[in-house]
């Protein structure tokens, strides 16, 4: 750790996590402000939880201070995750999902509904509340309902009720929205509360026993095919759904989390030419990681598009350096072709993609360590999407300000633009703001982290940088104005 990473997290040495940050004062670091656009050398004093200064340094003052080393940004917003609770509390729970998202940077997480039994009704999501208090965490708890009654498809869930208990939306995530009529009556009832639909875009026909991304890799592996018109069907399906049900409510409003190839995101781009009401996000496996992982390749995306070989031969640069199969690489969707990550790449910087989350599902390791094709899908990746990200940055691929822009802004202007959530605790501005209660997080780019199954504070170590090391230790997590996380070793030297 550099010295001035353990001079930027000693003062806050002292409150337990979720009580009051009485003071903590840091010199000198790399500022990072979304909301109002700048970025730069600066100082910030918390005080009693409130960020009470934020001062920007130039001339002399500012001399040595890059963005290479510590950085200060506000606390990440994760617009789609799992944890698990209730009904799979041995791959997480409400309070080890926390921990893990304020050890990644994040301040505020919105939790999918595909728990068991499902989030369909007031009653789980209280459940889901008590065990937000009761763990202690500062990390804001969000959730969206269950678009149809225990995630059946068959009908719709108690949207209504659950709109008066506090959802910030609906979705089935795990699986589609059923069939086109399911869909339509949902984005009606859902436009009348003021809320959206979040939809998992697959076509389910088209990927029964899909196990891997069609095309070269699960070719030579002996992969059943996934195709990417699996996600194009699907897009262009909720698409035309939406447009028509737009034509009886105008406060319609759809988001199509995931995507992953570069159809689907194209299919967004004219949509939202067009006028429609539609977002959509990406992940940051689906950014940095191509399908030639599951054969032992560990290079990143975009290393697999910027050598002439790769053209020729996809695997001849590919440095074939790890056992294949991994089953920590078997998501839905699945990682696409190198071709697909640079797209959700453009997509992410033309405004097309608003947000990246991280779809974090932790497993257990008896759901993983099957054959390949008979693992549940997910990555635990909560804790690693900001060095992720990072290693993007650190690349030319981009910036830094994007980036912080993914994880805060982006989100919340998502949850912005659905009428009913705009004034809640989730879209509120994420920026370094003078007197409001202090949400950040400080992360140190100079300092790399190693990925073990230890340093992972998910039940999920069902990950595939396992092994590897990250950019961007987070020193310092602060959510609300309480202790979200503080490295151990912050204080120490």
């Amino acid at each position: 750790m550099s010295p001035q990473a353990k001079k930027a997290a000693a003062p806050a040495l002292g409150p337990k996590v979720g009580e009051v940050v009485e003071r903590f004062e840091l010199e000198k670091a790399w500022l990072v402000d979304p909301v109002a656009g700048r970025e730069g050398p600066g100082e910030i004093v918390v005080i009693d939880g409130v960020l009470e200064s934020v001062v920007w340094l130039e001339g002399d003052e500012a001399k040595g201070v890059t963005d290479k080393g510590v950085v200060v940004a506000p606390g990440f917003f994760d617009l789609h995750a799992h944890f698990r609770e209730p009904g799979f509390e041995d791959a997480e729970t409400v309070a080890t999902g926390t921990a893990a998202a304020a050890h990644g940077g994040y301040t505020t997480v919105a939790l999918m509904p595909n728990t068991s039994p499902a989030l369909d009704e007031p009653g789980i999501l209280e459940r889901i509340r008590s065990a937000a208090r009761a763990g202690g965490s500062p990390v804001e708890v969000l959730a969206y309902g269950a678009v149809s009654a225990e995630r059946a498809g068959e009908q719709l869930s108690a949207m209504g009720e659950l709109a008066d208990a506090g959802v910030i939306g609906y979705s089935d995530d795990g699986a589609p929205v059923r069939t086109p009529k399911l869909l339509r009556s949902a984005l009606l009832y859902a436009g009348m509360l003021g809320l959206a639909v979040v939809d998992h875009a697959e076509d389910s026909e088209l990927t029964a026993n899909a196990e891997a991304n069609e095309g070269y890799v699960a070719s030579v592996l002996g992969l059943q095919g996934w195709p990417a018109a699996a996600e194009v069907n699907a897009v262009s399906r909720d698409l035309a759904v939406l447009a028509d049900a737009l034509l009886d409510e105008p406060r319609v409003r759809l988001h199509l989390t995931h995507l992953s190839t570069a159809a689907s995101l194209d299919l967004v781009r004219r949509a939202k030419a067009a006028g429609l009401p539609v977002t959509c996000d990406v992940t940051p496996h689906h950014l940095a990681l191509a399908d030639e992982w599951i054969a032992g390749a560990r290079r990143w995306s975009w290393e697999a598009l910027d050598t002439e070989a790769a053209a020729r031969d996809p695997w001849a640069d590919a440095a074939l350096t790890a056992w294949p199969y991994n089953t920590s690489l078997r998501v839905n969707p699945p990682l696409r072709s190198p071709v697909d990550a640079a797209a959700c790449l453009a997509a992410l910087l033309d405004g097309t993609a608003s947000a990246v989350v991280t779809d974090h599902a932790p497993h257990t390791v008896v759901d993983k360590e099957v054959e390949f094709g008979k693992a549940s899908n997910g990555i635990s990746g909560i804790e690693t999407a900001l060095g992720v990200l990072l290693a993007l940055v650190d690349a030319g691929k981009l910036t830094l300000a994007a980036a912080v822009a993914a994880l805060t802004t982006g989100p919340a202007g998502i949850v912005a633009g659905w009428p009913a959530a705009a004034a809640t605790p989730a879209a509120r501005k994420r920026g370094l703001i003078e007197g409001a209660p202090a949400d950040l997080v400080v992360f140190d780019r100079a300092d790399r982290w190693a990925v073990t199954a230890e340093s992972l504070r998910s039940k999920g170590k069902n990950s595939p940088f396992i092994g590897r090391e990250l950019s961007g230790r987070v020193l310092l997590t602060i959510a609300g104005g309480r202790l979200a996380y503080e490295d151990p070793a912050a204080g120490e030297g």
